[in-house]
């Protein structure tokens, strides 16, 4: 095997694996940062050894050993030692052989229960939003730095900087390795599905940029959201994200056009829609209502997905039930932006007169101010009253809002045409 070759390995290997491998050490160390560390070690052990013997029959299992043992290499050095394995609930000789397979069976019943704390720990309220994004991404991705910096086109050393700093933070803080009990479980949760749901939207809608949609940013949640699903099949809110991903998804080779300028979803081609994607959103929902538990945001967002999945034809969709979800929705989870979708629903169902009336209620709002979604709306409603001069004004306004370059491209033929 040539360098090049394992080194392909690693990295494949690494994609898979990395996410169980540092929380597996993380549960050893109580330290994700130093977890991370001793994870990267036994990467760079495969790719000087495997050229040699090849890659294992289980790389992921030689990987996962490799970090573990030099987990345990650097507990024995430390005076701690006792109390680390008194956390784990057994009493192992400091110099018995059978160290590390005493360990390997403590640990090898826990790696779902590890991933999930894991996830709990990236996603920690303590950091900012950005951090626990990026951090998110890196541990639970596997993505490297300069992948993440790509992704949301930031400099590299400024994703790492605030990946050093997440970390930093965590331990600063105190964060303990484990999943919160109790009332804390669904606030801790919600900080976790957030963050999944804020990389799925940059991927589906890209805030800067020359490009309408980042896929591998939308595949990477998808990827997180059936984690999520495995670890916590009984939560309806983790089912709903989930399906409303797959449905929002099974849009995505009608959302462009053939030289990547956006296509609006009542433009495009229904038949170029991933029917797999839509079937398992549909599914998720079902399994996330059978849970009989109230509907949190993002099973009612994913009803919602729900209703334009199931229309063959735009003139088939159900504006009048969008309307009533997003009304619940708003009860839920009060905003201005789900206001605006709501006006967009009821514009649909019963006419462009009564919509403009429901955004009309948001123009003074503050936090819709630099929202060029607003101007948008405003302006595709005032081009169906017929009132063309004030529907062009609203679409530059909104063009000179946005940061995507398609987007503004959109938005400037659109005033063009009034």
């Amino acid at each position: 095997m040539t360098v090049t070759d394992a080194g392909g390995a690693v990295d494949a290997v690494w994609r898979i694996e990395s996410a169980r491998i540092v929380a597996g050490v993380a549960r050893i160390v109580r330290d994700v940062g130093l977890a991370e560390e001793l994870a990267q070690d036994a990467l760079v052990a495969a790719l000087e050894q495997w050229p040699q013997s090849g890659v294992p029959q289980n790389p992921g299992a030689w990987l996962m050993a490799i970090a573990k043992r030099r987990a345990i290499d650097l507990i024995r050095r430390k005076e701690t030692y006792q109390r680390k394995l008194a956390e784990m609930g057994h009493e192992l000789e400091i110099d018995g052989d059978s160290v590390e397979d005493d360990v390997e069976a403590i640990l090898e019943d826990h790696i779902e229960d590890d991933l999930l704390r894991l996830v709990f720990t990236a996603c920690h309220p303590v950091l900012t939003m950005d951090a626990r994004v990026t951090l998110t991404l890196k541990l639970l991705g596997g993505l490297k730095t300069d992948e993440i910096a790509r992704a949301f086109l930031a400099p590299e050393p400024t994703i790492a900087q605030r990946i050093v700093r997440a970390k930093r933070n965590l331990a600063k803080a105190g964060v303990e390795f484990e999943v919160p009990s109790g009332p804390e479980l669904l606030d801790r949760l919600q900080s976790v599905l957030e963050v999944v749901y804020l990389i799925y939207n940059e991927g589906y809608s890209a805030t800067a940029g020359d490009d309408w949609m980042r896929p591998a940013l939308c595949n990477e949640a998808m990827r997180l959201g059936r984690l999520l699903v495995e670890l916590m099949p009984t939560e309806p809110e983790v089912l709903g994200l989930l399906a409303l991903m797959e449905l929002q998804s099974s849009r995505a080779n009608a959302r462009t056009g053939k030289d990547g300028e956006p296509v609006l979803l009542l433009d495009q081609d229904r038949r170029r829609w991933d029917r797999l994607l839509i079937r398992r959103g549909l599914a998720g929902i079902d399994r996330a209502w059978a849970l009989e538990k109230p509907p949190g945001p993002y099973l009612l967002q994913a009803a919602i997905a729900a209703c334009h999945a199931r229309a063959a034809d735009p003139e088939d969709t159900d504006w009048a039930r969008i309307a009533g979800l997003y009304a619940v929705l708003a009860q839920v989870t009060p905003s201005p932006v789900i206001e605006l979708n709501q006006a967009v629903a009821i514009s649909m169902a019963f006419g462009p007169e009564r919509g403009l009336q429901a955004v009309d209620l948001l123009a003074d709002d503050p936090s819709l101010k630099d929202y060029h979604l607003l101007p948008s709306v405003r302006g595709d409603l005032l081009f169906k009253l017929g009132r063309l001069d004030e529907a062009r004004a609203e679409f530059e306004k909104a063009a000179a809002l946005t940061r995507n370059e398609r987007e503004r491209k959109l938005l400037l033929e659109r005033a063009a045409a009034c």
